[in-house]
């Protein structure tokens, strides 16, 4: 038996803004948990560890994101217990050619030319098994040199994704044509006469193939891809392609800088069908279909109490939510931000976020609580000269060594040990005890314990912005 070499390959850079309130910029979609216990970047990588077969030899999953989400990456891996080949930080996003293209010259680092598996990390499936059984078909047809789509079996008329035609031959179904979002009506046809499926950007294919592919349809983004990698830095697990060089990547996705050029030439692009309850979770309208209903079609998460309504979602997660006579629609609550839309038109919450961006609202790209390596700071209270914030450090961890040039510092240990550097002095406090950190004085906070340290943080000044913070030392390489 041959053994067929198999990288799993995570595409993890996207924003999710369709889902806001809750993704956002700094935490987006596939960080969240919808529903059960795991987000949709952890689904996704045990469903690719589920990829083995006798004959693959399996590698870690190698991830593709933003350099600002690498320690939530790293720290949600750790929690399903997958240990990453590599994760590669874009520090500027480029679209999923030039992505694809990293992760390819990854793989071929080693000699070997592996089988690439490649699916976004924001999707979700109802039937995992058959997602894997369509997976190792895919594998086994993409290790005799052919580029694989998984194409989704349609369930409805749906307007809102592109379409593969196919074309039965003997080798099982060849990809005739990709087809963009149709209409309405066309969709309808589509549905009817059958061998039409949804594209779910689901690629597999070796290495070596899709670096060809490339260089042959799109040179420019093979040539700049190449020069950035070549200028890489290496951290542990953390891969940075050269800065400067990748901004200088055109950006452009899979489908449009290979896929659809290849029906009519030589190359072999086939697709396997997968029936497996598959959504790509693209908006509020897609999450309530896949939700849990109760008889008359209404959804809800965490603490929410629905009257007489139908086809209603209701998201909470920080308060009660109460809702009375709606229909279809969407009510989405996050603790500095609500949303309330139409369901149909739940994709349209891109205007809200846009015009968040475009006036530097901090809910276009922050939550209220917002994730750092070191733990958490959730902002409970501000005022014109005040800021209260309750922090959590990790057991081991550490804040930068830093000072404010615009604010002073109160600190009350909740509970845990803190270990403080306040100028010249080091000291330790424990539960209701405090310090104060004065305008422009060197500060540290860690937690030199084995339980979260929780504090109270009171700032006072004249500016409260997290960019006034000059680091002297940092543990996690930020500047």
């Amino acid at each position: 038996m041959n053994t067929i070499s198999v990288q799993p390959v995570i595409m993890a850079g996207g924003s999710g803004t369709r889902l806001w309130p809750l993704s956002r910029a700094g935490y987006p979609k596939q960080f969240l948990v919808l529903s059960g216990n795991e987000s949709l970047f952890q689904l996704a990588a045990r469903r690719l560890a589920a990829l083995a077969a006798p004959e693959f030899e399996l590698a870690g999953p190698c991830i593709v994101g933003n350099e600002e989400h690498r320690f939530l990456v790293l720290d949600q891996l750790r929690e399903t217990g997958l240990e990453p080949e590599s994760v590669l930080l874009e520090p500027l996003g480029r679209n999923t050619a030039p992505a694809l293209t990293l992760a390819a010259l990854a793989a071929l680092e080693n000699g070997q030319d592996p089988v690439l598996v490649v699916t976004p990390a924001d999707q979700t499936v109802t039937a995992p098994a058959a997602f894997t059984a369509a997976l190792q078909q895919a594998v086994r047809e993409a290790a005799e040199g052919a580029i694989v789509i998984l194409g989704i079996a349609p369930d409805r008329p749906e307007t809102g994704y592109g379409y593969i035609r196919t074309a039965a031959d003997a080798a099982g179904l060849a990809v005739a044509q990709f087809v963009e979002k149709p209409d309405l009506a066309t969709a309808q046809r589509y549905l009817g006469e059958g061998g039409y499926y949804w594209n779910g950007g689901m690629f597999v294919l070796r290495a070596s193939v899709w670096m060809k592919s490339l260089e042959r349809f799109r040179p420019d983004i093979a040539a700049a891809t190449r020069a950035a990698w070549a200028a890489r830095k290496t951290d542990a697990k953390f891969v940075r392609p050269g800065k400067a060089e990748f901004a200088a990547v055109p950006s452009e996705s899979v489908d449009y800088a290979v896929m659809e050029r290849c029906p009519g030439s030589d190359i072999a692009l086939r697709m396997v069908p997968l029936d497996a309850g598959w959504n790509d979770l693209g908006a509020w309208e897609a999450v309530w279909q896949v939700a849990d209903k109760d008889e008359r079609g209404n959804a809800s998460v965490g603490d929410a109490l629905i009257a007489d309504s139908d086809n209603t979602l209701v998201h909470a997660t920080s308060r009660l939510v109460g809702v009375v006579g709606l229909k279809d629609v969407v009510v989405v609550e996050t603790a500095d931000a609500v949303l309330v839309s139409d369901r149909a038109r739940s994709q349209e919450v891109k205007q809200i976020v846009n015009r968040l961006g475009a006036e530097q609202r901090g809910e276009h790209a922050l939550h209220r609580k917002v994730h750092r390596p070191w733990g958490w700071y959730d902002s409970i209270d501000n005022g014109p000269r005040h800021q209260v914030k309750r922090i959590m450090v990790k057991p081991g961890a550490s804040l930068s060594l830093q000072m404010h040039h615009h604010r002073a510092e109160h600190w009350i240990v909740v509970s845990g040990t803190a270990e403080i550097v306040n100028g010249d002095k080091t000291i330790l406090l424990t539960e209701n005890q405090s310090t104060y950190i004065p305008l422009g004085q060197t500060h540290r906070l860690a937690n030199p314990g084995k339980v979260p340290l929780e504090i109270i943080e009171v700032q006072s000044g004249s500016y409260l912005g997290e960019d006034d913070i000059v680091r002297f030392e940092d543990t996690y390489g930020r500047t």
